[in-house]
């Protein structure tokens, strides 16, 4: 890879968010070669919307031998198994980032396989963008703009450096994704966990279990949600996620999204505890505040 330039990526897994990224590139780095390499279906639909240059199903090495970015979209648990291979079959001077929704268990995997100069530059990613539909047929090329896109500053693990823009490689792929419109932060796996499991994880189980409880409280007739208007649909975008697509997320954040569930029960016990008090005033408007902050970002 020359110092300044990503000319080949390789996008593992080409699902919502492995498409949106290749159809990204294809929308705003137009000189990049992209080749996909996913299960033999979903390739097929890649192809039908004519997201990639190669495409692979099988053969892990060929997808990887001539790379310069491995951009891997895939599930977590996934992604823990193929790290391995990954570390052994890219080429050394690439860049290989994930796009999982938790990073410990990712960096501490990549601390055991990405560990010297003779392996690839592994940085630890995160776009904080999605649908609550997955697959390759929502993929969209505008997915990233606007959207917060954590990088993990503790998933490097080569012993005289660690990912900064000082690093070609890395100054690359930060220019590739202000192209795409993202925008870029650091932040250490832990601390990228609590984040995440508080202002992603936790809303996505708050709706599960509202989904779940009005589900089990529906009658003959259909009420209440017959009588829903828009405000139900907002609340519950959130649960029409799959437990496929949130199964390994929960089971590497548990301990912060246990005790992200323990706070909210807490704040709802206090919430009933003040329905014949004015004092629910106060949380409104810290609920209209935050709002109105979400609105601004």
């Amino acid at each position: 890879m020359s110092p300044h330039l990503i000319t080949r990526a390789t996008i593992l897994g080409t699902g919502l968010i492995g498409g949106s990224f290749a159809l990204a590139l294809r929308k705003y780095a137009t000189d990049l070669h992209i080749a996909g390499w996913d299960r033999p279906e979903i390739i097929q639909q890649a192809r039908s919307r004519a997201i990639l240059d190669e495409s692979f199903t099988g053969d892990l090495a060929a997808a990887l031998r001539n790379a310069d970015l491995i951009y891997v979209a895939l599930p977590i648990g996934v992604t823990l198994d193929l790290l391995p291979e990954i570390a052994r079959l890219a080429p050394k001077h690439a860049l290989v980032t994930d796009a999982c929704s938790t990073k410990l268990r990712i960096a501490q995997s990549a601390a055991e396989n990405f560990f010297s100069p003779a392996t690839a530059l592994f940085v630890g990613g995160h776009p904080m963008a999605g649908r609550e539909i997955a697959g390759i047929a929502q993929a969209d090329a505008d997915l990233f703009r606007n959207t917060p896109y954590a990088l993990i500053t503790d998933s490097s693990v080569h012993a005289d450096s660690s990912p900064s823009e000082r690093d070609p490689r890395v100054s690359a792929f930060l220019k590739l994704l202000e192209k795409i419109g993202a925008r870029p932060l650091w932040l250490g796996a832990q601390q990228h966990d609590y984040a995440v499991g508080m202002v992603s994880h936790l809303p996505q189980l708050a709706a599960v279990a509202l989904g779940s409880f009005l589900y089990d409280h529906l009658d003959e007739n259909g009420l209440p949600i017959t009588v829903a208007g828009p405000g139900l649909r907002d609340s519950l975008r959130l649960a029409g996620s799959p437990y496929s697509t949130w199964r390994d997320i929960v089971l590497t954040n548990r301990e912060v999204l246990s005790a992200a569930l323990d706070l909210f029960a807490r704040r709802l016990d206090d919430l009933r505890e003040r329905l014949n008090s004015r004092e629910l005033e106060a949380d409104f408007d810290a609920a209209n505040e935050l709002y109105k902050l979400l609105r601004s970002l």
